[in-house]
């Protein structure tokens, strides 16, 4: 019953721990023996981040379990998020919230702190919009609504399994994804099958070679037996060395500042790893690769299988190139992880015209078509599992306040 629900200060329910500050010459990237993880804000953001270790060990205080609730405590788009979910020592920009009461539930507290009231009180109160604070005193003000333990624990059920659904399908993903890189890989550029057809000395070898490809014999037959030399150094004989300007016309997007945004679902993309913002419409139609414009991240490839605003960034989809070579371009940027650098700026730059000058071997449209038949249901299930992480996250997003505020009853919510 929400009469049974108490109104308290974080102050008085839970103590705050300061991460360690560590120096970067004293961080490896090699775990060894009496090394554990140091656990930076990066991490949290950027999954495909390369993790790294200190010399430390599980008593220091500034260690955390996966289960421990963390708030990161600066940065202009980081500062306030709550995270959860990595062991190690944290550093001294983020902070562990620790509960000092029983009746406080680990998973409820997260999901409290990670709410849009709290995030939006924590970001009001700091000081500096150019560097936002988190303060220990800012956090302790923070007001809880905490219900009945048992309560807790069914609210962090229900949202937790709407989170584990998301992050199931976000590992399939990596692994559809996967598997599009190492075909991608395989075909162009180790050139396995050229490899194969060129030691098969019968068609039983090359039926067995296709099948270890896991290919068709005649999809093998459509490869090269022998290599050329070329520009770009021995390519299959017969293909040739082309520039993406000739397949495709990268656009660059309209900037929109976060003052001319609408909210609403459609990503903004811009320089970052994830959206800065969402509008309430779009300027790219799906599916789309998006290339970052500026910055510390730019050159960072993405495919975004729902319309998008494409702000600081470059764009490629069907409606300005081959829809055919879409996937295949999508390889080819992430293979090449693109770092080009605008001559003479402070930071670097990459425009449309820095893509279309990209090198490529152009295999043939009839191979091109088989290669976009396999990997294609890939990405057809990618977009789907995409699909149905945006419908569950709008579930837990409408959930969690009405659960929070008691709004909701947990008896009326079936997951």
């Amino acid at each position: 019953m929400k009469s049974e629900w108490k109104k308290v200060k974080l102050d008085d329910i839970v103590r705050f721990q300061q991460g360690k500050q560590v120096e970067l010459e004293d961080q490896v990237t090699e775990q060894t023996d009496g090394f554990i993880r140091f656990v930076r804000i990066i991490d949290y953001t950027n999954k495909s981040e390369p993790p790294r270790y200190i010399k430390a060990n599980t008593k220091w205080s500034s260690y955390v379990t996966e289960d421990d609730v963390v708030m990161i405590r600066y940065g202009s788009q980081t500062a306030g998020k709550v995270v959860i979910g990595k062991a190690g020592i944290i550093a001294n920009n983020m902070f562990r919230v620790i509960p000092i009461i029983e009746d406080i539930h680990r998973k409820y507290l997260y999901y409290f702190l990670k709410s849009s009231k709290v995030y939006l009180y924590l970001r009001g109160g700091q000081g500096s919009s150019t560097m936002p604070a988190i303060t220990f005193g800012l956090m302790s003000s923070v007001d809880v609504l905490l219900p009945p333990l048992p309560t807790q624990k069914k609210i962090a059920h229900i949202l937790s399994t709407l989170d584990d659904k998301i992050e199931l399908n976000r590992k399939m993903n990596e692994t559809l994804e996967a598997m599009a890189q190492a075909l991608f890989k395989s075909w162009f550029v180790d050139f396995d099958p050229v490899h194969a057809k060129a030691n098969a000395k019968s068609d039983v070898e090359l039926e067995k070679a296709a099948a270890e490809l896991g290919i068709s014999k005649e999809v093998l037959e459509l490869f090269p037996s022998a290599f050329v030399e070329s520009e770009m150094g021995m390519i299959p004989e017969g293909w040739e060395v082309k520039r993406f300007g000739d397949i495709v016309t990268p656009k660059k997007g309209k900037n929109i500042t976060k003052k001319k945004v609408t909210e609403g679902d459609v990503p903004v993309v811009a320089g970052g790893l994830t959206p800065a913002y969402f509008h309430n419409q779009y300027n790219v139609e799906a599916p789309v690769i998006t290339v970052s414009a500026s910055g510390a991240n730019a050159g960072y490839v993405h495919l975004y299988n729902i319309n998008i605003w494409a702000s600081d960034c470059s764009y490629i989809n069907a409606t300005n190139s081959n829809y055919i070579y879409t996937h295949y371009t999508y390889l080819k940027f992430k293979q090449n992880k693109i770092t080009w650098m605008q001559q003479g700026a402070a930071q670097p730059h990459i425009y449309p015209s820095h893509l279309m000058r990209l090198d490529f071997i152009d295999c043939g449209s009839k191979l091109w078509s088989y290669f976009e038949d396999m990997i294609s249901p890939m990405f057809n299930r990618l977009a789907s599992n995409e699909r149905e992480v945006q419908t569950l996250q709008k579930t837990r997003d409408t959930l969690l306040p009405k659960l929070l505020s008691g709004e909701l009853d947990v008896s009326e919510v079936e997951i």
